[in-house]
């Protein structure tokens, strides 16, 4: 049990993490959370949220309400989300502009590396679960290779946009970036925020919210009455999303959005077959760097563990 500023701190950094994964198109900020050792308890906590934290503010206090929450938790995990979306959206948009395929190689090996580290976490392996796994692949493949759908400006559309975008958000392996493309409703959401259409985001917060406490607790329900199975799955999700962020590709159809040129339709190539200077060399080497990064991250996370069960 986390109790004081210093046992926080490690959470705001996988907060950032987890900002400078949903800043970049493609990466899910699900996955770093899992990576990090920290989905669990992400969903837990918002499953959390419901209307006995008002009972409990009405009759022990603020401080009582604030720890049934798992107050300090989230504090410190939005506070590191917030940081990363303030001071590296605009190198993560510089990276994907200059130097995409650096920066696709990064993430890959990363996300790579991640597959082993979420499915080694299952104890036990037969057909139904690697059944599982395989499913959990196919549909992530499917969803993001999906063509976007024409655009809808109704405010119920917009409500399930929201809803739909904030539980792939939480998923390892899709983004909710790009299901909002997929929905057809990215257009309306970056005219919204450039316009300072209230109304729209307002709507699009209500179903972010109210679909982030349902999900939560689907998600929460399926850990502990099949965390197996669950696991396989998401694992095959984060398997599924592979394609996605591969390094080379040929770019098929595009579209601007109001300032910003989203991509639409992409086909993965060979380092040897992309229209352009591969970089092979440079983008094997930090392909390396972000896959043996969580091997690092989950040595260092090994170690801190048993020192905290050796000190207690």
């Amino acid at each position: 049990m986390r109790k004081r500023f210093k046992d926080y701190l490690p959470v705001t950094l996988k907060g950032m993490a987890m900002g400078a994964a949903d800043v970049v198109p493609g990466v899910s900020g699900g996955t770093i959370a899992f990576i990090t050792g920290i989905y669990e308890e992400l969903i837990s906590t918002i499953s959390g949220v419901n209307f006995s934290l008002v009972t409990t503010w009405k009759e022990k206090g603020f401080k009582a309400m604030w720890q049934q929450l798992n107050g300090p938790f989230i504090l410190a995990l939005f506070t590191g989300i917030l940081i990363s979306f303030f001071s590296l959206m605009r190198a993560a948009k510089y990276m994907l502009e200059n130097h995409p395929i650096m920066i696709w190689s990064f993430f890959f090996g990363l996300v790579f590396a991640s597959i082993w580290y979420v499915g080694k976490q299952i104890p036990k392996w037969n057909f139904k679960i690697v059944l599982a796994l395989v499913i959990g692949a196919a549909i992530a493949f499917y969803i993001v290779s999906l063509p976007p759908m024409a655009a809808k400006d109704s405010n119920i559309y917009i409500f399930f946009s929201g809803a739909i975008a904030i539980c792939a958000m939480i998923l390892p392996g899709i983004s909710g970036a790009f299901i909002l493309v997929l929905l057809g409703a990215y257009k309306k959401l970056t005219d919204a925020v450039h316009d300072f259409d209230f109304q729209t985001l307002g709507i699009f917060a209500i179903g972010a919210v109210v679909g982030l406490l349902s999900f939560s607790k689907i998600l929460k329900w399926l850990f502990v009455h099949y965390s197996s199975f669950t696991l396989a799955v998401l694992t095959g999700f984060i398997a599924g999303s592979l394609n996605k962020i591969w390094p080379w590709k040929h770019v098929l159809q595009t579209e601007m959005y109001g300032d910003k040129e989203v991509v639409l339709k992409e086909a993965s190539v060979l380092p040897w077959n992309f229209n352009g200077e591969p970089q092979t060399l440079v983008a094997i080497i930090l392909m390396l760097a972000g896959f043996f990064l969580i091997l690092g991250l989950e040595t260092f996370a090994a170690k801190s563990s048993e020192n905290t069960h050796a000190t207690n």
